[in-house]
Parts: C-alpha cells; structure tokens; sequence
C-alpha cells in the first residue's frame, strides 16, 4: 500500500480520529457503568447476598451484575475479592463468572442498534444528560450520568464509523491490507485477544468490530475469530488481580481463563471447518445489507457464542474446581499466618455497594471479639484469675488490626462514593472507633485483675456483688446492641437507651456506696482505685454501646461522649 504524502497525512488524521472515538467510547461505558452500580446499589447487593451453592442462581448473579456495572472484567475481579476475603466459595464462584460472560454481551446489542434516527436520539440523550448534572438533586446526577454514558456511547461509536475514521477509504484499505495478511483463524483469534487485553474490556473491542462490520472494513467471517480473542483477553484483567491473593481467587482466575479458553476452542473449531454455513445461517437469521443488520449478525453471534458456552460448561462446575485445585496447589504456611480482614478486599473498591456490605459483614465480626473479650474480662474479674488474658491479648490484636485495616480501607473508598454512602462511611468510622474503644476497657479490665494478683488485693463479695450488678446491665446492652446495628432494627433503641440510663444511674449509686464504706473503715483502701476504675469502665463500655446502638439512626456521629 504505497501513499503519497498527503495521503500519509490524511491516514494519520484518521487513525487519530479513530482513537478519539474509541475513547469516546470507553468514557461512556464508564460513565453508564458508574451511573448503573450507583442508581442499582441495592440491587445489586441484594443479588449478591443471594450467593448460594445454586448454579442457574449463580449463573443469574453473574449476568445481573454484570449487566449493572457494564463489565465482566470488573465482575471477575469482584468475584476474586470475595473469594480472596473468604465470602465465596469456588463453587459459588464458578457460576457466576459463567454469568458475567453473558451479562457483558448487552453493550454489544446496544452497539448493534446503531442507525441514523438512535444516533439523533442517543446525541439529545447525551445533551439531556450534561444539563442534568447541573441538579442538586443526587437521584437527577445519577440520572444524568446514566443518559450521558448511554448518549457517548452513540458518539463514540459514530466518530469511529465516520468519514473520518473508518469510513475514509484510505483506512478501508489499510485494515483489508493488514485482514487479508492474517486471514488465519488463530492469528485473528490473538489479534482479538491481544486488543482486549489492551482495552481492558471486552465490551469496547466487540464494540469496536461491530462497528468495523457494520462500515464494510472487516468481514463477519473474519470478525467471529476476533470476537473469539476478545473473550480470551478480557481474562486478563482477572488474572493480573489474583497476583498477590489467596490460592483460591487465583483458582477463581484459572476457571475464568479455561471457561473461555474450552468455549473459544470449541467455537474456532466448529467455525473453522463449517465457516460458510455459519456465516449462512446468521445472515439468514438477520438479513439485509445495511449497517445495523450487519452490526447485529455479530452481536447475535457474541450472545449465542456466551450462552452456549455457559450451558456447554455449567454441568461441569465441580470438575473445573477439582482442575483448579490439581493445578493450584495450596501453599504450606512455614510461619504464623500474617493478620488479614476476614471479609473486605481492596479488589472490592471499584464497587462501593458491595465494599460497604463487606464492610459491615467485618465490623459484626469485630463487634463479636469486643463482646467476646469483654465477656472473658468479666469472667476474669468474678474468678480473680488470668486465665483469659492471653485469649484477650489475641483478640484484641485482631481488633485493633481491623480497626486500623478498616479506617484505611474506609478512606480509600470515600474518595468517589454517592452522598448517601459518604453518610454512611462516616458513620462506620465512628463505629469503629467505639468498637475499638470497648475493646481496650476490656483489656483494661484484664490488666486490673493482673495487678491486684501482683499485689495480692482481692474485691470484697459486697464489692464483687455490685460490680456483678452492673455488669448484667452491660451484657444486656451487648445483646441488645447487636440485634440493633447487625439486624438494622431501631425499635430496639429506646431498650438500650433506657438500660444505658440506669447504668449511669448504677454508677452514680455504687460510687456513693463505696465512698461511704471507705469513710466508714469497711473497705480495703488499696482496692478502691481498681474498683472505681472497674464501675467508670463499665459506664463507658455502656456510652459506647448506644454511640454503636445509634449509628444506625444517625450517620453524622456518635451520639455519647466516652473514653
């Protein structure tokens, strides 16, 4: 292909132009994607706290939330997050990527759709869209990011298939050069699968050889070898997230490699040796010689290609776990495992619903050690012993570790979250903050016990009966707490207020009832500091408890002041 200068000149602005519209594009993915997770947040959680050992359901989880987030990329790398925090199994796990291969294919319809009229309706789409950001109105912002990702789309799209890009007959002729140089099944399947992995999303390559089709510079022959790549690079994303997890989420990335690597050999297979009939049939299924029949014999062939693969495949879950598991072996640990979150992943930030459904699964589990320790404390301050202190030390190490790990997890996913989750974030800052609090009491607690043992001070039973009192209001407060901020139920707040109420009355009470021994010679001088620093401890544990209790209700802060 010899080119004057002019023409070189010419081909240049049009493979810049032919850039430009596919950066249109993928900002208009994003956009739609962003628009979708944040307007679908609930839905999306909801399908995902529906995870079960169900295949179809799995394989329903996978599409919906592909569907939302526009990605399946993003979806498998999700999916490695849970795994890698332990949420999912593989066998869970495995359905859903199936899934996510199906939910990705919606972008290549909506691409397909492309006409003159569409094109005129998704421009004031995008128009409308711009004008809606301008709205106070968060609910209308979203909206508008939803209208104009959907509306770029469309002019991105129609940037590529112009007279500047792809309809310049200079460019034309370069891409049918360079086709019919590598008209070879398996060159056109790497060309696909190299193009994806430099995208990073197998949503925009099919959108680009849709569009490829639909302007006559590739044949639907030629482009069904490079949809087939596409599938194969979109696992790249997936495999470069299971780098530094757990073995299972790089099981997680193994099964998405293969399960796309059976369904591209068998389909390259079938095409290879019965092109024309299949090439026949998706002409026959949708006929016409315009741009949009053309576009849509592609999209249909990425739909059919998906969903054969997923049923072809979904009998055989078990089997692909097992060949994970024979190919990853698990890592023997030769030293003491390091402190990790039990249910939060960094690989969760793109997806803030989620991360903060994540979130809360690990701040119930921190409330569960607080409680535990505090439980192991008082035990210890009853018996006078120090059995429960090394049990004590270890659990709060985890707590003070999750609150840490949380915070800075917290911070990272506030940097691009809708109004309310901000809200909500702020409030679990707060939480974390008083569950790490009660868990030093406990501590505290435990370390009384130690140096009165040192020094050989022992409570009276009166004073051991008091304590005792105030302690059974506590544990209340601890059940009650738990039903509130775990179950999100707010009738149980005006219980724990009242029971923290006559906390701080009981307080008042045996701080009186002590001074009054001490005047009185009935008491051991050198227990009274312990046992005024045991009441004060448990107001405070009782102060934290409502702060806990009322976050729920009240996402600005904590509603007690405590130490």
């Amino acid at each position: 292909m010899s080119l004057t200068p002019a023409e070189v000149m010419q081909l240049i602005q049009s493979l810049i132009w032919l850039l430009a519209g596919v950066g249109v594009f993928i900002v208009g993915m994003n956009f739609m994607g962003d628009a979708l997770e944040k307007s679908a947040g609930s839905g999306m959680k909801s399908l995902l706290e529906k995870i079960s050992n169900n295949r179809f359901s799995g394989v329903g989880i996978g599409a919906g939330v592909t569907a939302i987030i526009q990605s399946s990329s993003a979806t498998s790398v999700m999916v490695i997050g849970l795994v890698n925090a332990g949420v999912m199994t593989l066998m869970q796990a495995t359905p859903i990527i199936m899934g996510a291969n199906i939910g990705t294919t919606i972008t290549g319809v909506l691409v397909a759709l492309k006409n003159d009229y569409f094109n005129m309706a998704m421009y004031l789409l995008a128009f409308a869209g711009v004008m809606m950001g301008f709205f106070k109105n968060e609910k209308i912002k979203i909206a508008g990011s939803l209208c104009s990702g959907l509306g770029l789309i469309f002019v991105g799209l129609n940037v590529m298939s112009s007279e500047q890009a792809f309809g310049n007959p200079l460019v034309e002729r370069m891409f049918t050069d360079i086709f019919e140089k590598i008209d070879f099944p398996l060159l056109l399947i790497l060309v696909g699968a190299i193009f994806t992995a430099l995208l990073q999303s197998s949503s925009a390559a099919t959108g680009v050889v849709i569009t490829m089709v639909g302007t006559g510079v590739l044949s639907l022959d030629l482009a069904l070898f490079i949809i087939l790549g596409a599938n194969i690079g979109t696992c790249v994303t997936a495999l470069l997230a299971s780098v530094g997890a757990n073995a299972n989420s790089k099981r997680v990335a193994l099964i998405h490699f293969t399960f796309n690597l059976i369904g591209t050999v068998v389909f390259t297979a079938i095409i290879w040796i019965f092109k024309e009939p299949v090439v026949s049939v998706l002409t026959t299924l949708i006929p016409g010689t315009d741009a949009m029949s053309l576009q849509m014999r592609v999209s249909v062939f990425h739909v059919v290609f998906n969903l054969t693969t997923t049923l072809l495949l979904l009998p055989f879950v078990k089997l692909l776990v097992n060949y994970s598991c024979l190919v990853i072996k698990d890592k023997k640990e030769t030293q003491a495992p390091a402190l990790t979150l039990k249910y939060v992943d960094d690989r969760l930030l793109p997806v803030a619903p989620v991360a903060l459904m994540q979130v809360k699964k690990e701040m119930d589990y921190m409330l569960d050690l607080v409680e535990e320790n505090i439980l192991l404390s008082f035990s210890s301050i009853e018996k006078g012993t120090v059995e429960f202190n090394e049990k004590i030390k270890k659990n709060e190490e985890i707590i003070n570790f999750t609150n840490s790990a949380l915070t800075n997890f917290l911070i990272k996913l506030s940097v691009d979250v809708e109004q309310s989750a901000e809200r909500t974030i702020g409030s679990y800052f707060h939480v974390l903050n008083d569950l790490e609090r009660i868990g030093d009491h406990a501590e505290n607690f435990s370390e009384i016990v130690v140096e009165m043992n040192g020094k050989g001070i022992a409570f009276s039973d009166v004073a051991q009966e008091e304590i005792a009192s105030m302690r059974e209001q506590v544990v209340q407060m601890f059940a009650i707490c738990k039903g509130v901020f775990k179950n999100n139920d707010k009738h149980l707040l005006p219980e724990l207020t009242a029971i923290e109420e006559g906390v701080d009355g009981k307080k008042k009470e045996l701080t009186a009832k002590h001074y009054s021994r001490l005047a009185e010679g009935r008491c051991n001088a050198s227990a009274s500091p312990y046992y005024s620093s045991v009441v004060l401890g448990l107001e405070r544990v009782a102060d934290h408890l409502v702060n806990v209790g009322y976050s729920i209700d009240n996402p600005v802060g904590s509603q007690k002041g405590a130490n």
